[in-house]
């Protein structure tokens, strides 16, 4: 069967039209077009992460840096929670794991840029939203114009300010945007008027960004003064019910920004007056794809590596230009000196969150453990970095008739083209629904047609048409491209599809790698390497594995791949977890094993001979939280998998784990 696409036609490209853009002191430049951001004038895209310095321990720091680095992430956005700064008023504290300049200096240390989220109301998932508990008290309006709140949120910023001095993109540093607020939908003069106090405070950067979404509609901000960025979760634990969700749209080539369902817990519909965001004045841009979805108390879904990839790909089908997830890294949260800083109902908030875990399900775990979608989504990352400057420009095309959200039967697939050239992208995922398979696929791009394939399974891909390869033309390739080294071009073979290349003009040089092992191909200093069934990165010029043990990896010699060795022995902790009959003391935060009435509790004790490695704990319960020496290090809402808690948070103290009795009071997925 054919499958085309809707007419091409240009829409023009808008420049120097925001109050956006900057450049730092050796001349290099970043901007922003209407369809695309720019460094140097040329087109590009961002690969960014959210990682929270202040939910990791910072002796980890560079190390986790490094891994996602690795995972072809170039930008790191982080919030600034003002609870953990200035959790009594007038009393801030930058120090220990709350050392932002620290952090952001490790980024640049390692090539990364950054993104710094300020607030002051941030959400995250923390208590209050990231508002101090003193602030709640106060008895003017927060979030508004008054001069009172306005006062105390550039006292806020200015002590940020203080930490980064020097470290802004147009001092020569690496901070090269701003998020200011998050999640206020209705009220773009108090945008406004931030960003103002920002900039005189001195958090300068050539770019300023705000949360787009609530609605179709979109949020109300500053139009000329800020870009909007979007996100896209494949599951919603924050929904109020313990039902199966619908299907998501973001399995679905349909060029939505917005997902209106962010934040549906905590922010209200804009009021119907008539506004409507400009998206054509801006590129589109995510912040908040999700990496991973966190659990709540009430929601528990087990997220699998294609529900991030899929719907990461099918965004930049969509147009996506700043690939941006929440969260890449998971985290830990702190405990204050006078509350726990999760989100709670207890606090007012509609959602239950763990008191420390924000492991988020991410790419790279709380304990910075390696999940399958780190290396699925950096197959995306690669081709943004090595082919952005040739896609970004493109613009995304619909195909000729849309899909249904319960259509299982039918081909999902989108383009990104200027015309002449471009990509074709198939999805063929949907989280939680079996999709038929499709027989003899025939995909007409207009410039041209791709031989009959089979789309079969749980894949999603993209294939190019006409590129250009130095000079040879590839009228088309069924194969995904991945990077570049060189004059070698590096395709994945997409499954149950065989790989064919024909050339309109000339030749190039192209290497095909099996999908599986796609998986654990990077680009570390401009070389390409393949991990033997891991995860490679590079840390101080060395090449390291995520995971322990001895493995064949190979490195591409410029003509051949070479095998080399990483030997990472370890020798694990032996973990002993045993049955007590009472209780050996009261546990410091029974409320997290009781939430939704008292329930029955039971003990073990947890006994490791060493700091290395992980205790791996199989229980069913509703909650569970393990005491070091009477001190709460880690807790879980039992969600069907393995419970993996690094044995240096339990070696040499005594350890005791708690497991509230499971109820059929949530959503789950096991």
């Amino acid at each position: 069967m054919r499958y085309g696409f809707k007419k091409y036609t240009s829409e023009p490209i808008l420049e120097n039209h925001l109050n956006l853009g900057g450049k730092n002191p050796a001349g290099e430049e970043i901007g922003v077009t209407s369809r695309y951001f720019t460094r140097n004038k040329k087109p590009w895209i961002g690969v960014m992460g959210e990682f929270h310095f202040s939910r990791c321990d910072r002796k980890y720091w560079h190390r986790e840096l490094c891994k996602m680095k690795a995972g072809g992430v170039n930008i790191v956005s982080t919030y600034l929670l003002w609870i953990y700064h200035e959790e009594i008023e007038g009393e801030f504290d930058f120090s220990g794991d709350n050392d932002v300049r620290a952090f952001i200096e490790e980024c640049k240390e390692i090539g990364l840029d950054a993104v710094i989220r300020v607030g002051p109301w941030a959400h995250g998932e923390c208590r209050n939203g990231g508002f101090p508990d003193w602030l709640l008290k106060k008895p003017y309006k927060l979030r508004d114009n008054n001069a009172e709140y306005l006062e105390k949120a550039r006292i806020w910023y200015g002590k940020i300010y203080e930490q980064l001095k020097g470290l802004f993109y147009k001092d020569g540093g690496n901070i090269i945007a701003v998020q200011i607020e998050n999640e206020l939908t209705d009220n773009a003069e108090h945008l406004a008027r931030l960003k103002e106090i920002a900039a005189e405070c001195g958090l300068t950067a050539p770019l300023y960004t705000v949360t787009g979404w609530n609605s179709a509609l979109g949020a109300k901000i500053p139009v000329d003064e800020v870009v909007p960025v979007f996100g896209g979760y494949c599951e919603a634990p924050w929904e109020d019910h313990t039902e199966k969700l619908s299907p998501s749209p973001h399995y679905f080539f349909n060029k939505m920004r917005n997902d209106s369902a962010i934040g549906t817990d905590l922010i209200a519909n804009a009021e119907d007056d008539g506004w409507r965001l400009p998206y054509e004045k801006y590129p589109f841009a995510t912040c908040e794809l999700g990496g991973g979805i966190q659990v709540t108390h009430h929601r528990r879904p087990i997220i699998k590596p294609m529900d991030i990839y899929a719907v990461s790909l099918v965004k930049l089908g969509d147009g996506n230009n700043l690939i941006g997830y929440y969260m890449y890294h998971g985290g830990t949260n702190q405990i204050g000196k006078n509350s726990t800083f999760n989100e709670s109902r207890a606090t007012g908030y509609p959602n239950d969150y763990p008191i420390l875990s924000y492991d988020f399900q991410a790419p790279l775990s709380e304990y910075g453990e390696v999940r399958e979608q780190y290396g699925l989504l950096n197959m995306l990352h690669m081709f943004a970095q090595d082919f952005g400057e040739v896609i970004a420009p493109m613009e995304a095309i619909d195909a000729e008739a849309s899909v249904g959200a319960d259509d299982v039967s039918s081909l999902r697939y989108g383009m990104r083209t200027n015309g002449k050239s471009g990509f074709v992208f198939v999805n063929h995922y949907q989280r939680l629904t079996r999709l038929e398979d499709i027989n003899n696929a025939v995909i007409d791009a207009g410039a041209a047609v791709f031989p009959p394939i089979d789309v079969k399974g749980e894949v999603s891909f993209f294939m190019p048409f006409n590129m250009d390869m130095d000079g040879a033309v590839l009228e088309y390739a069924t194969a995904q491209p991945l990077c570049r080294e060189g004059d070698t071009y590096f395709f994945a073979e997409i499954p149950n599809i065989k790989a064919e290349y024909k050339f309109s003009r000339g030749n190039a040089k192209i290497v095909t790698i099996p999908f599986e092992q796609a998986k654990y191909m990077r680009k570390l200093s401009g070389e390409v390497y393949i991990g033997g069934g891991c995860n490679l990165y590079e840390e101080n010029g060395k090449i390291y594995s995520a995971e322990d043990g001895v493995f064949e990896c190979m490195k591409w010699n410029g003509g051949e791949f070479e095998k080399f060795i990483v030997n990472q022995l370890y020798t694990a902790a032996n973990v002993t977890i045993e049955d007590i009959s009472s209780a050996p003391f009261e546990p410091e935060y029974k409320e997290e094993l009781n939430i939704g009435g008292e329930r029955r509790v039971s003990w073990k004790r947890i006994t490791v001979d060493s700091d290395y490695g992980f205790a791996e704990i199989e229980y069913a319960g509703d909650a569970a939280q393990i005491y070091a020496d009477g001190r709460l290090v880690a807790d879980d809402y039992y969600y069907g998998k393995l419970w993996r808690v690094p044995c240096g948070l339990l070696y040499g103290r005594e350890c005791y784990m708690a497991v509230s009795e499971m109820r059929n009071d949530f959503y789950r997925e096991f």
